[in-house]
């Protein structure tokens, strides 16, 4: 029988959790019950997290700010929410799909399958992010649980000995991942319901932390207007219905001025709403996106 290592097994999210520990006696709604009291322990870890998660943030807007990249990379259930992330930007806020990326062990095929052998290749993780070419301008944030996987801690030291700003995300402290990056965000979820199963208490709390760095990231590089997601490209229906009402609540225009703005602007919708809210012609509000960077309330600003 293989032994757990040491290192491993010394891991607060390896530990029984006393509260479970007779979990297959326990009815559905007692066994319900029972995650659903220890997930509301998640948030509160990442409250305690919330100093770096700011620096965090400020990291990665200056880096898309100057044309860099945010570079996720992990494995299994990180890798995938990694994935998750990095490819709702574009759909959210109209980002070019080069500017917040995922690498994940095993490759695309992991988000699909499971590949958990992929995740001790040091070299894998040295040869995947060495593809991306890493520089000063970009930002790799590291997954994992643990902190000690090694395809993603080798991808992390790469990408730090090529210039990158580095940030580990992990659930347990003074591991390797966080004494390989210039900043750590640690989640100390504790053990899980389930022993040492990282994609519940561990795979909440990471998915809430990227939802807050990227969110975050783009409303500080003025993608976002108020509470509206603004850079929306109404590319179906449903968009198109979310980009006019968005108009239309950002601007208090009437719905048909705001569907005819969208149309005028090429169904563009910050040039739509920097017209509307200027009062300028679409050139006028592109020539005011352009200067101000995509910033939409800056443009604005100039425009008047």
């Amino acid at each position: 029988m293989k032994r757990t290592p040491p290192t491993l097994r010394r891991l607060r999210t390896e530990q029984p959790n006393d509260a479970a520990l007779n979990l297959d006696q326990k009815s559905s709604l007692e066994i319900a019950a029972l995650i659903n009291a220890e997930d509301v322990t998640v948030a509160l870890a990442v409250t305690r997290t919330l100093p770096q998660i700011a620096r965090a943030i400020d990291l990665v807007a200056a880096a898309l700010r100057r044309g860099g990249r945010l570079i996720y990379v992990g494995a299994g259930t990180s890798g995938r929410i990694a994935a998750l992330d990095a490819v709702e930007c574009p759909p959210t806020f109209n980002t070019d799909p080069r500017s917040v990326q995922f690498i994940i062990a095993g490759g695309n095929k992991a988000l699909a399958s499971a590949s958990e052998i992929s995740e001790d290749d040091s070299q894998a993780g040295r040869d995947e992010m060495s593809r991306r070419k890493p520089t000063k301008n970009d930002v790799v944030l590291g997954i994992a649980s643990s902190g000690r996987t090694p395809f993603t801690l080798a991808a992390l030291e790469l990408a730090r000995q090529r210039g990158a700003r580095t940030i580990a995300l992990t659930c347990n402290p003074n591991s390797p991942l966080e004494r390989a990056a210039h900043l750590s965000i640690v989640t100390q979820v504790g053990p899980e319901v389930l022993a040492g199963s990282s994609r519940m208490k561990a795979g909440t709390a990471h998915k809430m932390v990227l939802n807050m760095i990227s969110t975050a990231a783009m409303t500080r590089l003025g993608y976002v207007y108020g509470n509206l997601m603004v850079n929306v490209a109404p590319k179906n229906e449903k968009l198109m219905q979310r980009a006019i009402a968005i108009l239309e609540r950002a601007t208090g225009a009437t719905r048909e001025a705001a569907t005819h703005a969208l149309k005028a602007s090429g169904n563009l919708t910050p040039v739509a709403l920097v017209m509307l809210a200027a009062n300028v012609s679409r050139a006028e509000a592109m020539a005011a996106l352009k200067k101000a960077q995509s910033h939409v309330r800056q443009a604005i600003a100039l425009a008047n």
